[in-house]
């Protein structure tokens, strides 16, 4: 019955344990590592400007806007151009691209700062830096 009661004590304090160096992390400011991505990227088509976009604004070819299928509106990502080292900030207000195989759908002013406009598509390097506002 000791050994038993002992074992128990020894388990709660482990997990006790681990639950403060856990806070401990989110104390510190430590954050997980940042998201990144590598693939193809796009750019929109003409006849989506002044379209509404899945966040609810309107695309306009000349603002740092992008489309992404998962991460959230307003996060802020750094696209990279690899071939030429590039890179330009843009906002994620809409979802896309819709086609397999590609990451990002960038404003054509994003294209134009990369280099890629004109191209079709090309490969690109995204990292988030800075996630989306919390609601």
């Amino acid at each position: 019955m000791r050994t038993q009661r002992h074992l128990t004590w020894a388990a709660a304090r482990l997990l006790l344990l681990l639950l403060c160096l856990a806070m401990g992390a989110c104390v510190t400011g430590r954050s997980p590592a940042p998201y990144t991505e590598s693939g193809i990227g796009t750019y929109y088509a003409d006849k989506f400007e002044g379209r509404p976009t899945a966040s609810g604004t309107t695309y306009r070819s000349r603002q740092l806007t992008a489309a992404h299928k998962t991460l959230p509106f307003g996060t802020v990502v750094r696209v990279t151009n690899p071939r030429n080292g590039r890179s330009v900030e843009v906002t994620i207000t809409d979802r896309g691209p819709h086609v397999k195989g590609r990451i990002i759908d960038l404003s054509k002013e994003a294209a134009r700062r990369i280099g890629i406009f004109g191209q079709g598509m090309a490969p690109v390097e995204l990292r988030v830096v800075r996630a989306a506002p919390s609601r």
